[in-house]
């Protein structure tokens, strides 16, 4: 499908279009800041590379950034040249709320984490509207109380956050709800409200702040941009913004606001006890306000940090609004013409085509249900951030700067080819204002609901030649590229293309080539690195799953040897079976693409013999005792041992299954018989899987590295509610390790691994990610995908307890349906009003202006369903709008081909939709 073959019925549709194919930048300008650029690896030039406490928050509002900016509820150009946010003073905290806050790494007893309440409400793709709330107090903000009071608690205890510091009692805060309208691409309208939710009069100054990311540290000679006042119409003040490259801007502010003016340069005297080369410097406007510096501003109302002042009391329960104008036309008009009706119109029409775009997705479920996937979309929205990192350029510079006698070497000195300068979808920018390799692959199959092509280019993205290492390797994360995520681009690209072959009829099989191409060095990759003895076992590294094992999986053991992993060699089995039906998908284009296609259902197939026990090693990874996968730890002297925790590892192996429909075995036919051929020649290697012998409901074959009889053991494990099954889904360690936990001793050490629920109580990769207990998405998607690939095989015959030891049989679909149902279960009310994710606190759950407001965490309580972990982890976690929306259109009939297999829903139009919903043959694969 290319572009311009597309037409949507709906004006946002239209506006994507147009986005397209270039005829109107309309997504220009989005909600590209950061929310944090402190302590991030970027801005980090220490020796040891500890960047939290090189570049603290107390560091924030006076030093300058060199990659990035970061801002309240804000906004910027797709270069990041030019940023506009708000700041906040309650005429009490001893600094302006210009970002959030929240504890570094060695400051909280679990890892990092944001303390700070704010929520994104609504967005849509062209971010033509977009409304955010962030929720703050008039009594002083409690920065010690939180930082000394989080130190002295212990891993065990629960995290002390902001609610529990009282500072909202008596509901004395403000309600900031922030919100953009575009009028064109180029044309912003500003609406910032200001609720009063307490009992008294409260005073509040509000600082819509408009400032250029500083390039000019860079050098080059190239031109400084310039901020300075200028004239408006009566009723309103005026910033003149012009940049060399973005060219001249304006913001308009109703009301005739003073205004004033810095630099967007490092206090530092404040800092470092030097002069300053600017006597107005970054912290200028926070001084004027707070400290009463009245020379902190520039009096000459030039600079390239600038803010309009407005001084508002509110009475009890009592709103305000503000309104002001981003765009590039002076405002010579009369101020009515900038804030009056036309204003009022924009808005009301922008916020009307957002209620009708989510209409036009949305399946007939509960307004709950449709709320939750709203929200969840808005998050993942707003989620965006512009990316810069010239790795070589950022090496150079840290080693010029860095002392003499460096403790370790500079992180990332491999891949100083990269030169990363795009919008990228963020895991969450606050606690991880940086892209993960197989967090932004979850992530793109939940935009693609909404945007698909900037679903597919966040996948091309990642394997461009400014990204992809010349080895082939996907680059991780930025506080190491080299370490190893699972390998879920190609499931995550074939996925989308077959969203869109069915919406469209036909899908882009320009991208699905191109991506093959690049998926095919990352393929060789996997194998030439990781399989350390060509036996086609896996070891990956912590592969994403950070404290899941017995050791750090990114470290040497401290056993010595290595650690062959089931979830590695379940990755690359089921990376080797997406890789074979991408090349099926491209064989209907060009045959030679079957021989590609053979090639990776023999990886597969040695992937699989190699797990199940088949070949030269004495010891596998099945257990046929227990009925499970284990990993299994090789020590020097050639002795092998399974290390017999029970966890997603162990469950992985059930997302690895391929079904070929019949039209595909018709279209293959030199590709089944060779295959065919393989598996009577191998019948060894063949013995424990599914490989295409037995033809299942419609003919279908099924390729899976679990026969029907290990399936079956499998399953009745991970359906039992007393080891993997919550009510809340399906948690990511047995919960039988709860009181017999697994243990490893070692030259008298003891390695233990035991069920916890919440947070972790290890320091393993920080201790802010815990997966001995808690709910993760990714791996339940996973999960439900493999099910239902499974039940369009196997059909409505083939049932399972579930529970397990119910006596309640279900088929496999029914199955995935009450997955969906538990982890949907997480964000919607109950029958008591109360949504577990907001977990034990009354205020979030009986408050009006707090209860429907559920956040999308990382992870979630394996008990309770509780949100644990960072609160606005909107990547991954907003695949529950893609779960709503699946199980709101997908009906079994649909997967076994009884009915046809193009879902749509549409409400009374028959005209093609923007993204109407999910397709059997989508679902299946």
């Amino acid at each position: 499908m290319t572009p311009v073959e597309f037409v949507p019925n709906v004006a946002e549709g239209r506006r994507l279009l147009e986005a397209y194919t270039g005829s109107m930048p309309w997504r220009r300008w989005g909600p590209y800041l950061s929310e944090r650029q402190w302590g991030t690896v970027r801005e980090d030039y220490s020796d040891d590379g500890d960047a939290w406490a090189y570049f603290p928050h107390d560091q924030a509002r006076s030093r300058a950034y060199r990659w990035g900016e970061d801002g309240l509820a804000g906004i910027s150009d797709d270069s990041q040249a030019l940023c506009f946010a708000l700041a906040l003073w309650n005429g009490a905290d001893p600094i302006l709320k210009e970002r959030l806050f929240g504890l570094s790494n060695a400051e909280g007893n679990h890892g990092e984490d944001v303390k700070e309440y704010y929520y994104y409400l609504d967005n849509t793709p062209t971010h033509a509207y977009m409304k955010c709330l962030y929720k703050y107090p008039q009594a002083a903000f409690p920065y010690n109380d939180l930082v000394a009071t989080n130190r002295q608690r212990s891993r065990d205890e629960l995290e002390y956050e902001l609610i529990d510091t009282g500072i909202f009692d008596g509901d004395r805060y403000f309600d900031v709800f922030v919100e953009y309208a575009k009028d064109s691409p180029e044309d912003i309208l500003v609406q910032i409200t200001v609720h009063n939710r307490g009992p008294e009069e409260a005073s509040l100054h509000l600082l819509p702040t408009l400032w250029f990311r500083n390039t000019w540290w860079q050098g080059g000679g190239g031109e400084k941009p310039l901020l300075k006042k200028a004239e408006g119409p009566p009723g309103t003040s005026v910033i003149a913004a012009s940049h060399p490259v973005l060219g001249e801007r304006y913001l308009s502010c109703e009301g005739e606001p003073p205004l004033l003016f810095t630099e967007n340069e490092t206090n530092t005297e404040r800092l470092f006890g030097t002069p300053n080369a600017s006597p107005f410097a970054k912290d200028g406007i926070n001084d004027y306000i707070i400290e009463g510096q009245s020379d902190a501003v520039n009096p000459e109302g030039t600079g390239t940090k600038a803010c309009a002042h407005y001084r508002l009391t509110l009475g009890p329960g009592e709103m305000q609004r503000v309104r002001l104008r981003l765009n590039g036309v002076p405002p010579t008009s009369h101020e009515t013409r900038l804030f009056g009706s036309p204003f009022e119109a924009t808005f009301s029409q922008r916020q009307r085509e957002a209620d009708e775009f989510y209409d036009n997705i949305t399946p007939p479920v509960s307004p709950d249900e449709a709320q939750v996937m709203r929200q969840a979309l808005a998050g993942m929205l707003w989620s965006k951030q512009y990316y810069l990192y010239e790795v070589d350029r950022w090496l150079e510079e840290h080693g010029s700067s860095a002392e003499a006698g460096r403790q370790q070497p500079v992180r990332n000195s491999s891949w100083f080819h990269m030169v990363n300068a795009d919008i990228i979808s963020m895991p969450d920018k606050w606690e991880y204002p940086w892209y993960a390799a197989w967090d932004l692959a979850f992530h793109t199959v939940a935009l693609a609901m909404v945007d698909p092509e900037f679903a597919k280019n966040q996948l091309d993205l990642m394997l461009r030649e400014r990204y992809l290492h010349p080895n082939g390797q996907i680059p991780a994360y930025e506080w190491n590229f080299s370490d190893v995520n699972p390998p879920v681009h190609a499931w995550a690209s074939l996925f989308i293309y077959r969203t869109e072959k069915e919406i469209f009829g036909k899908g882009d099989v320009q991208f699905l080539g191109k991506i093959f191409q690049k998926l095919l060095m990352n393929f060789t990759w996997w194998v030439n690195r990781k399989d350390r003895t060509g036996q086609n076992v896996f070891e990956g590294g912590f592969l994403g799953l950070d404290n899941i094992g017995v050791f750090d999986r990114s470290a040497p053991l401290p056993t010595g040897g290595y650690l062959e992993q089931a979830d590695g060699t379940a990755w690359m089995a089921l990376f080797a079976q997406t890789m074979l039906e991408i090349a099926s998908e491209l064989a209907v284009h060009d045959p030679i693409y079957q021989d590609l296609a053979i090639k990776f259902f023999e990886h597969f197939v040695w992937i699989a013999s190699a797990m199940n026990n088949i070949g030269e090693h004495q010891e596998g990874m099945w257990d046929e005792e227990d009925g499970f996968y284990y990993d299994l730890l090789r020590l020097p002297d050639g002795s092998a041992t399974r290390l017999k925790v029970r966890s997603l590892v162990g469950l992985l192996p059930l997302a690895a299954s391929t079904v070929f429909s019949r039209e595909m075995i018709e279209h293959m036919p030199e590709f089944i018989e060779r295959a065919r051929w393989f598996g009577q020649y191998h019948t060894r290697m063949t013995s424990t899987i599914s490989s295409l012998r037995k033809p299942g409901v419609g003919g279908r074959l099924l390729l899976s590295l679990l026969d029907e009889e290990r399936l079956r053991r499998v399953l009745s494990r991970m359906l039992d509610e007393n080891e993997f099954l919550s009510e809340y889904g399906i948690r990511s360690l047995s919960r039988a390790h709860l009181d017999n936990p697994y243990v490893f001793y070692q030259d008298g050490h003891e390695y233990r691994v035991q069920y916890l629920p919440a947070d972790s109580n290890t320091a393993m990769f920080g201790g802010n990610s815990n997966w001995r207990g808690p709910i993760w998405f990714p791996m339940n998607i996973m999960l439900i995908r493999a099910l239902l690939n499974l039940y369009a095989y196997y059909g409505d015959d083939f049932t399972v307890e579930c529970p397990t030891g119910s006596g309640n049989r279900m088929n496999l679909y029914q199955v995935s349906e009450e997955i969906s149902q538990r982890l949907t279960r997480i964000f919607l009310r109950d029958e008591s009003g109360r949504r577990p994710v907001l977990g034990y606190v009354r205020k979030f759950q009986d408050d009006p202006h707090w209860r429907d407001y559920p956040l999308f965490y990382e992870y979630f309580h394996g008990d309770n369903g509780a949100g644990i972990g960072a609160s606005h982890q909107t990547g991954w976690t907003g695949l529950v709008a893609r779960i709503i929306q699946l199980y709101g259109y997908l009906r079994p009939e649909q997967i076994l081909g009884a009915e046809p297999r193009k879902l749509v829903y549409r409400k009374e139009a028959a005209s093609p939709k923007l993204e109407p919903g999910i397709g059997a043959e989508e679902v299946v694969r």
